[in-house]
């Protein structure tokens, strides 16, 4: 059986290239397969839901949570904010002005800058959230005007699908973060996209963070 050194071993020589930071997608396994990849020398982690998450983290070593960075991918539920805000380095998963807004609203409240990413459908899947481009262009302006959040970039989750159209959303999503920058002169440093089935596609479209479950814990 495979452990996670070997795993992150194996994907690491495949990434050399590209240079993304690997997210380590933990949602299905416990704390110690955490732990097992930072001693491995991985240091961002990615959870789906705010109270498993912090369930999760808050099992850990100080030493683990204070050199780690802790990433929200999940949806995030419009009562769950005040206890993701400040307890995640990025949320990934904001998908509308008004998630947004409430995010802001929080992290006033307490007195920090919450980094977040903003979703993106350009599949258009019913049963996915996410902002569709045209709703993204037009709220874009308002939401980076909000106090209180930094947009670090923009996210995305592909469907299973094949390769040519893979290729055709992610070609999608560097092309509207360039499209975003250029419009409000924004700088989106971060393109999270790209999981165990896709990554490697995703890289030749400009992913910056990609979300590694599967294939580095079995």
């Amino acid at each position: 059986m495979s452990t996670v050194e070997d795993n992150l071993s194996d994907l690491r020589k495949e990434i050399v290239p590209y240079k993304p930071t690997i997210i380590a997608v933990t949602k299905y396994f416990g704390a110690d397969k955490l732990i097992e990849a930072y001693n491995d020398g991985l240091r961002d982690f990615g959870e789906n839901r705010v109270q498993d998450a912090l369930e999760k983290f808050g099992s850990l070593p100080e030493e683990i949570k204070a050199n780690s960075r802790f990433h929200l991918i999940g949806h995030l539920q419009s009562n769950k904010v005040k206890k993701a805000v400040g307890n995640f380095d990025y949320i990934h998963s904001i998908d509308s002005l008004k998630l947004a807004k409430s995010v802001s609203e929080h992290a006033i409240e307490k007195g920090i800058v919450q980094k977040i990413l903003l979703q993106v459908n350009n599949a258009n899947e019913e049963a996915k959230s996410g902002f569709c481009v045209e709703d993204l262009k037009r709220d874009f302006k308002e939401i980076v005007s909000l106090k209180g959040i930094e947009v670090a970039g923009l996210m995305n989750i592909a469907p299973i699908a094949p390769e040519q159209e893979l290729r055709r959303l992610f070609k999608g999503m560097r092309e509207l973060k360039l499209e975003l920058e250029e419009a409000f002169s924004y700088p989106l440093k971060e393109l999270s996209m790209g999981m165990s089935g896709d990554y490697k596609i995703a890289l030749e479209y400009g992913a910056t963070m990609i979300r590694i479950g599967r294939k580095l814990f079995t």
